[in-house]
């Protein structure tokens, strides 16, 4: 069998995906179906909002499909009926066991960490919060539980000290979509044995869902926790605090995308400190630099910028420690 009789369907949703899938098309390999998630209402006018495979799709005249439920019999036998010989699953929803052992040559994904490491929905975030130095992308065959399948391929990359969560992303995109062609590859070449995930190095670790209190700083924390987490979460969800000013009733918003570990301090964490145009802010051991940042319903601004803006003589950081 070559490229073009091999007949897989691609399912995805985010930007993460569309480069493996335009590379797939390019590459001239038969994409009989697409299948990603149902359009979503989004800003003030509830207008539906098209995930960025489907845009993909439907520039390029590819079949889709947005089921509802992975379950319905509908799309089951819309799916069975496209006789695919393979599956091909990046950032996308669990998939029920009636539709990943369906095509003959299996369903593969592409994982954005080095598993075991990093199960779950959200690794490139947390490998950057845990101030990890080294990360990577996987390709393996789907089983029941989530991200436990057998492993394929492996490619490591080394996460920067300068990196943030968006850098990291768009490495390990392109690197991923260079695996996925590597994987199919050897999927049609027969030249493969998986390696089942605990014989590799490492401890599985979770990589659950970010939340917005996941994103909350929590001041008494070390400042280089801090900075991590910052990282890890920048520039989108991005990792907030709230500052409170006298005579307002409600605290406001802070969004902060960009930092830099400062001198030991003794002041109490949360603590406001200028100096020259540059903000800092105290952790429990050092001064954190605020250098971009965000106020609720403003955009996105330095340091500098804010501090001519906005008086912060009467302002605090709100702290309270995280359970």
């Amino acid at each position: 069998m070559n490229k073009e009789e091999l007949k897989i369907v691609f399912l995805g949703t985010p930007d993460f995906a569309v480069e493996s899938l335009d590379r797939l098309y390019k590459g001239g390999y038969n994409i009989v179906g697409v299948v990603t998630m149902p359009d979503k209402p989004a800003g003030r006018g509830h207008k539906l909002l098209f995930s960025p495979v489907k845009q993909y799709a439907l520039d390029h005249g590819l079949h889709l499909m947005q089921p509802v439920s992975l379950k319905s019999q509908e799309f089951v036998d819309e799916l069975r009926g496209l006789n695919a010989d393979l599956f091909i699953v990046i950032a996308f929803r669990m998939l029920p066991e009636i539709v990943w052992s369906m095509p003959r040559m299996g369903t593969f994904n592409l994982h954005a960490s080095l598993l075991p490491k990093y199960r779950g929905a959200a690794p490139i975030n947390w490998a950057v919060i845990n101030g990890d130095d080294k990360t990577g992308v996987t390709t393996f065959f789907l089983k029941h539980e989530i991200d436990t399948g057998d492993v394929i391929d492996q490619v490591a990359v080394d996460i920067l000290p300068e990196d943030n969560v968006g850098t990291v992303h768009d490495r390990l995109m392109m690197l991923g979509a260079d695996l996925t062609i590597k994987t199919v590859g050897r999927i049609l070449e027969g030249n493969l044995s998986a390696t089942p995930q605990d014989v590799l190095a490492g401890e599985p670790t979770p990589a659950p869902k970010i939340f917005k209190d996941t994103c909350r700083i929590d001041w008494t924390q070390p400042a280089a926790k801090i900075h991590n987490l910052v990282r890890g979460l920048s520039p989108y969800p991005a990792a907030w605090t709230s500052l409170v000013k006298e005579g307002d009733a409600e605290p406001l918003q802070m969004k902060i995308f960009e930092t830099a570990v400062g001198p030991e301090t003794v002041l109490a964490p949360g603590s406001i400190m200028t100096d020259g145009g540059k903000l800092y802010i105290a952790g429990a051991d050092r001064l954190l630099e605020v250098r971009s940042l965000q106020l609720a319903g403003r955009k996105r601004m330095s340091a500098s910028d804010f501090l001519r803006g906005y008086d912060l003589s009467t302002s605090k950081i709100q702290v309270t420690e995280l359970s």
